[in-house]
């Protein structure tokens, strides 16, 4: 024991772990099992509060009937009584009248917009406001009349208060303007503003980046690519005037490549 002790010190151990000397070769006695606890109801309604719930997913049915209604229109006048029969858009429940499309099959240019403001809300024609006025003497200015073009918008429903249309609006709405793009088939396609360019080219760059150039329009029922290009919004040019320096630049594009198409 005297040994056992000395060897203790002579590796340091001078003291005690425990306050009492205990018996580490003992058997000990196995632990009594734990009463279970029942869990209380409090704890039961959190957990099924906590799990989580499946929730349904968005049904892709307005989309569908869309491609459906304008697939089997042959005619403006069809595609018009299409849009009039359709109830997936829900821009139509606060608008005041469907507003389609001003011009003919066969127009040179059809220009595309965001969508109808209060007044063309009222009258049932795209571009018959402030911004309207403003593109009559942008087209005034290359050469062109009102009804030497096609003008249309995005959504054919005014949004409440005016304001941007949402992707959902839009994507329900596209089968219904590509349908409109195939039927007129003109020579030019030109968005105007950023909205328009994005959704109709594909492209996610503003405005800004995308005006001055050329791109390609097509689906599988256009016979060809469609040449286009984005241009300001009239109603972006009346916000912001030192811009109209640059659309007249972007108007002179237009009416150059109208030339070139019509002496080939």
């Amino acid at each position: 024991m005297r040994a056992s002790i000395e060897w203790h010190q002579l590796v340091g151990v001078n003291e005690a772990i425990a306050p009492t000397p205990q018996n580490r070769l003992a058997v000990k006695q196995p632990p009594a099992d734990p009463i279970p606890l029942q869990p209380s109801p409090s704890d039961h309604t959190h957990e099924v509060l906590a799990s989580p719930k499946t929730l349904p997913r968005s049904s892709d049915q307005p989309k569908k009937s869309a491609i459906e209604l304008a697939a089997t229109a042959n005619t403006l006048s069809a595609l018009r009584r299409s849009l009039e029969s359709f109830e997936g858009c829900t821009l139509m429940k606060t608008a005041t009248n469907l507003v389609f499309a001003d011009g003919q099959i066969g127009s040179k240019i059809l220009f595309i917009g965001e969508a109808p403001g209060a007044e063309e809300d009222r009258e049932g024609v795209p571009f018959v406001g402030p911004s309207g006025r403003l593109l009559d003497k942008m087209l005034a200015s290359i050469e062109l009349r009102r009804s030497d073009v096609m003008i249309s918008n995005l959504v054919f429903w005014r949004p409440p208060g005016n304001r941007t249309p949402t992707q959902q609006e839009a994507a329900i709405c596209m089968p219904f303007v590509e349908r409109l793009i195939e039927l007129v088939s003109p020579q030019i396609l030109v968005p105007l503003g950023g909205p328009a360019a994005k959704s109709l080219l594909g492209q996610t760059q503003g405005i800004g980046r995308l005006r001055g150039k050329w791109y390609n329009f097509e689906t599988s029922r256009t016979p060809y690519p469609i040449p286009s290009t984005p241009i300001f919004h009239p109603a972006y040019l009346l916000r912001t005037p030192m811009q109209k320096r640059t659309a007249w630049s972007d108007l002179r594009l237009i009416r150059n490549k109208l030339n070139s198409a019509q002496h080939t």
